[in-house]
C-alpha cells in the first residue's frame, strides 16, 4: 500500500449510492473527513448510518459513486490495518480469555500494538486473564474496543459504542476514546445519545434519507435549526398567529404552554410583550435534541415540531 498524503482525507464518501431493492439507503452521499477528526454520525433509525458505514469498511460496494479511506479502497485500507471497526454486534468466543482474542486479533494485523497496550487504552487491564463468555455486557463492549484497536489503526469506527452501558461505563468508555484520539487519530462514531456527540466530537454529522443534511459543531447545529427557545403560558390565547412572529422558526403547543422555536429571541419576546403575551416567559438555548428533530422533521412537519 502506498504511503498516503498528509493531506489525503482519511474518510471520502463521493455521490455514493447504495440500494436495496426500491429502497435507496444511501443517495449520493458526499462527505470527507480529515485525519485527526473525532466525528459523530447522527441519524434516525432508517436514515442511512448503518449502511454508509458498512460501505466504509467495504461490507458492501456502493451502486454508484466512491468510497475511499485514506486514498485508496477501504478493502486495501482495512488490509493494510488502516482501520479498526467495533460494531453492535458480535458473537462471543467460548472458552478464550481477553488477552486471548485481542492476541489472536492482533496477530492478522501487519503492525499491531501491543496486546497489553491495547487492553490499557481500552480500559480492560484487570480483565486481561478473564474468559470472554464469562463478561458482562458493559465489559464485553469494552473488549469490543479493545479488539477495534488491535491493530494500531488510523482511523476507529465505532458503531453505537455505548449502547446497554451504564453510566459509570460509558464515562469510562469516553475516557479510553478521547485517549486514543489524542494520538492524533480518527475517529467515527455512530451514537442515539446526542449528548455524547455534544460532548465528544469535534464534528457532528446528521443524516436522513441518505444524505448528510447537516454538518457542524453541536454549537453551529443549534444555531442553524434555531438558537432558542422562548416558552411562555397562552393563559387561554389563541395561539394563532405566533409562527408570524419575528424571528420564529417553529412552534409547539403542549397544554396550555407555547414553545417557539427562533433565532432572534429578542425580537420574538419585543413582540410577544407588545401582544401582551408574557406570562410565566422562559427563554433558553435550543438543545442538541430540538436542532436534531427540527432538521430531520419532514418539510410539512417543521412547523409543528421543536
Amino acid at each position: 500500500m502506498k504511503t498516503t498524503s498528509k493531506d489525503e482525507p482519511a474518510v471520502a464518501f463521493a455521490g455514493a449510492v447504495k440500494s436495496f431493492g426500491a429502497i435507496r439507503a444511501v443517495d449520493g452521499l458526499d462527505l470527507e473527513i480529515r485525519a485527526g477528526e473525532t466525528v459523530a454520525l447522527l441519524g434516525r433509525n432508517g436514515a442511512g448510518k448503518s449502511t454508509a458505514l458498512s460501505l466504509l469498511l467495504g461490507l458492501n460496494d456502493p451502486d454508484a459513486g466512491s468510497v475511499r479511506l485514506f486514498g485508496h479502497s477501504p478493502a486495501q485500507a482495512v488490509a493494510a490495518g488502516r482501520v479498526g471497526a467495533m460494531l453492535q454486534e458480535g458473537r462471543q468466543v467460548p472458552r478464550v480469555t481477553v488477552r486471548e482474542l485481542v492476541g489472536f486479533v492482533a496477530c492478522t494485523y501487519p503492525a499491531p500494538m501491543p496486546v497489553a497496550q491495547a487492553l490499557g487504552l481500552a480500559g480492560i487491564a484487570e480483565l486481561a486473564g478473564r474468559r470472554v463468555d464469562k463478561l458482562s455486557g458493559g465489559q464485553m463492549q469494552r473488549v469490543r474496543f479493545a479488539v477495534a484497536l488491535a491493530g494500531a489503526p488510523s482511523l476507529v469506527v465505532l458503531d453505537e459504542p455505548t449502547a446497554a452501558l451504564d453510566v459509570e461505563a460509558r464515562h469510562a468508555f469516553w475516557a479510553s476514546m478521547r485517549g486514543y484520539a489524542r494520538r492524533g487519530h480518527t475517529v467515527l462514531f455512530s451514537t442515539h445519545y446526542l449528548e455524547e456527540a455534544d460532548a465528544h466530537a469535534d464534528r457532528i454529522l446528521v443524516i436522513d434519507h441518505g444524505r448528510i443534511i447537516a454538518d457542524g459543531t453541536g454549537e453551529q447545529l443549534r444555531r442553524a435549526a434555531g438558537g432558542s427557545l422562548v416558552c411562555f403560558d397562552l393563559a387561554g390565547r389563541a395561539a394563532d398567529g405566533l409562527t408570524e412572529l419575528p424571528g420564529v422558526l417553529a412552534v409547539d403547543v403542549r397544554g396550555d404552554r407555547a414553545r417557539l422555536r427562533t433565532d432572534d429571541s429578542d425580537a420574538t419576546v419585543v413582540a410577544l410583550a407588545a401582544l401582551g403575551a408574557i406570562r410565566d416567559l422562559e427563554v433558553a438555548p435550543a438543545s442538541l435534541d430540538d436542532a436534531f428533530l427540527a432538521l430531520t422533521s419532514a418539510p410539512a412537519e417543521r412547523l409543528e415540531t421543536v
